[in-house]
């Protein structure tokens, strides 16, 4: 009876040691699938996947694959007892899920290009977005078929992680918007956001903001024609850290190769350009009309977060080189990431 005690606690330990971690690599999770009519667009679902991550996992790249009538897609973390229902697809006001309470009460993963049938998010070595254990995946998405031929989606996402021994860059979210759009018709515009980290660091961490970002993302429909994201400093002085080259359909995303250092900088601003050639004025909303969205990741201990957040009127315009030229004012808030 001894010698089988013995040998049975020797089996547990040997099985204890040799009990797996989390998954490391690519783990890839199917979705839908979505029939589209012809000309048919759908604004309201959202997609729900349970990732039965006991541990912490460790994002460092997301691979999408939709293919045509996928118009753009936001994926967040989200703790299964915030979350409910089973998987699938699924009205988003059902479930009260929103963009925004994705934000608060889990994270940014992933944001898809707009239009893009293949996108991959990708950072640099190390550098990861954490899932806390016991999480879901929900994304807002929205569907575009415009072609005049029904459209069957088979779309998947792709999470590749880490260990957690070789993340060295946590990383947190940086999501702004600029919901106060009003394109003149006809007319070449632009609308800035100067948006003060300097006072919301200071408020949240007794210090001036000193991150670095790591990869940033434009989004905006067929009239957008360009989006400049700038670090500015007290006395103005303004750098560029990333500027889209691609048009909508490509990958408006891309990592920030150095990370930019944000020191001595106190502001982030934005500019969305747009040529409305319709004769109408175009306002943000989905359809024909238009947003203004940047995302990005840096390693702060803090999700940044906020802009224009309601569709106010843009304001009056400056005429700068034929441009008409917007600006509003800029809400920022801070949300400490999950330990």
């Amino acid at each position: 009876m001894k010698t089988g005690v013995i040998g049975l606690l020797a089996l547990a330990a040997a099985c204890s040691q040799s009990a797996p971690g989390p998954k490391v690599g690519p783990q890839t999770y199917d979705f839908g699938p979505f029939t589209l009519d012809a000309e048919q667009e759908v604004t309201d679902q959202c997609v729900q996947i349970t990732l039965n991550n006991t541990d912490d996992l460790y994002v460092n790249q997301v691979h999408l694959e939709t293919g045509p009538g996928f118009h753009h897609s936001n994926w967040f973390w989200m703790p299964e007892s915030d979350i409910h229902g089973s998987d699938g697809t699924f009205t988003c006001t059902d479930r009260g899920f929103s963009e925004a309470i994705g934000a608060i009460f889990g994270g940014v993963v992933f944001a898809q290009s707009t239009q893009s049938p293949d996108d991959t998010q990708q950072f640099p070595v190390g550098a990861a977005v954490k899932i806390p254990p016991g999480s879901r995946l929900v994304a807002s998405i929205h569907l575009l078929n415009p072609g005049e031929v029904p459209l069957t989606l088979k779309p998947k996402i792709t999470l590749t992680t880490i260990a957690e021994s070789d993340v060295t860059t946590p990383l947190a979210a940086i999501s702004f918007e600029n919901q106060a759009l009003g394109l003149p018709p006809n007319a070449q515009s632009s609308f800035t956001l100067d948006c003060d980290l300097g006072s919301a660091a200071v408020n949240a961490t007794g210090a001036a903001p000193a991150f670095h970002i790591y990869y940033t993302l434009a989004h905006y429909h067929a009239l957008g024609t360009g989006m400049t994201v700038e670090a500015v400093k007290p006395d103005n002085t303004a750098a560029t850290i990333f500027q889209t080259q691609n048009q909508i359909g490509d990958a408006l995303g891309a990592p920030i190769d150095p990370a930019f250092d944000m020191t001595g900088y106190s502001r982030l601003r934005f500019t969305c350009d747009y040529y409305n050639s319709t004769a109408d004025v175009v306002k943000w909303g989905v359809g024909n009309q238009e947003m203004c969205v940047f995302l990005a990741f840096s390693d702060s201990p803090f999700d940044w977060g906020g802009g224009a957040v309601t569709p106010d009127p843009p304001g009056d315009p400056t005429d700068v080189d034929g441009v008409q030229s917007f600006t509003h004012a800029c809400t920022v808030y801070t949300t400490p990431l999950p330990d």
